[in-house]
């Protein structure tokens, strides 16, 4: 009864699921980018899949991240790749972790094609800076999530933009205890609006990642007041309807395009992450379904 039961949840979080995910393969993926393109919007492209431990396991993800660079030039599509470092050896040491991942970004940059680094759970923050802005003195291209939740992150962005980092600002997704993160969503919201500030005042090159409108519209005024190179990121069908009013009024997006079988803790934890994303897309298949 219980199998059936967890079948039945699984069946039902995956119809809500493929409307942010591209399908199981690196084609569908392609595609996806290929339509955000045509969209106007440029594409990241991320592996789902992480704290990978088996060597063949973290091998073959290193493998699947070359070819789809190579697929990204090779289809002309504008946009880049996102890695978790714990899929390419984080769970296992950080020289292991550093080594991959350069490959990865040797190869994206002779494609021309802009890689990010996703931040994951408080256990790792540390380990990711410290990859992050080593790579970044050899790599321009390069980029690096920060999650507004965890209460160390002004410190950290401080830092990180003295030393030029190129960020992402995202609200925050994993479970983290009270003494590392704020918990409420009032607080959670006050820091991304604090470190959205900071970022309009010194930062350059940095990604607005939220669905928020009150923190879309935040950047929208900060952008009339300083003018910094900047783009909002959102995930695949969600917002879709405000898309192109943003592009329509000269805003970058690029749109956050997982794809992969391992769907389901990454889609537990954007429906945990913020219970608005439910409405959010239920909105945007209304919208995409409107006669």
């Amino acid at each position: 009864m219980e199998s059936h039961e967890s079948t039945l949840i699984e069946k039902f979080l995956f119809r809500i699921a493929k409307q942010w995910i591209a399908g199981d393969t690196m084609d569908e993926a392609l595609q996806s980018a290929k339509a955000a393109n045509k969209n106007g919007m440029n594409a990241v492209i991320n592996k789902l899949g992480e704290h990978m431990t088996s060597k063949d396991q973290i091998s073959d993800t290193v493998s699947e991240y070359l070819t789809l660079v190579s697929n990204l030039r090779r289809s002309k599509v504008s946009g880049g790749i996102s890695i978790k470092p714990t899929q390419v050896g984080m769970s296992k040491t950080i020289e292991d972790c550093m080594t991959n991942l350069e490959k990865i970004i040797e190869k994206a940059t002779s494609s021309q094609s802009f890689v990010w680094i996703d931040m994951e759970s408080s256990e790792y923050t540390d380990n990711t800076i410290k990859i992050y802005l080593n790579l970044f003195e050899k790599y321009e291209r390069l980029g690096m999530a920060i999650q507004a939740n965890l209460k160390r992150t002004e410190q950290d962005l401080e830092m990180l933009l003295e030393h030029g980092a190129k960020i992402r600002l995202v609200k925050g997704a994993y479970r983290e205890s009270k003494k590392n993160a704020y918990k409420t969503r009032h607080e959670v919201d006050e820091n991304y609006e604090k470190l959205t500030k900071m970022l309009f005042s010194c930062g350059n090159e940095f990604a607005i990642a939220t669905h928020d409108s009150k923190m879309i519209d935040l950047a929208i005024n900060l952008s009339k007041k300083s003018e910094r190179k900047f783009e909002f990121q959102m995930l695949k069908g969600i917002r879709d309807e405000l898309k192109p009013v943003l592009i329509k009024s000269g805003f970058s997006i690029s749109e956050y395009i997982p794809y992969g079988t391992n769907w389901l803790p990454y889609s537990i934890r954007r429906l945990k992450e913020r219970k608005r994303n439910i409405l959010l897309l239920g909105s945007s298949f209304l919208h995409s379904h409107r006669v």
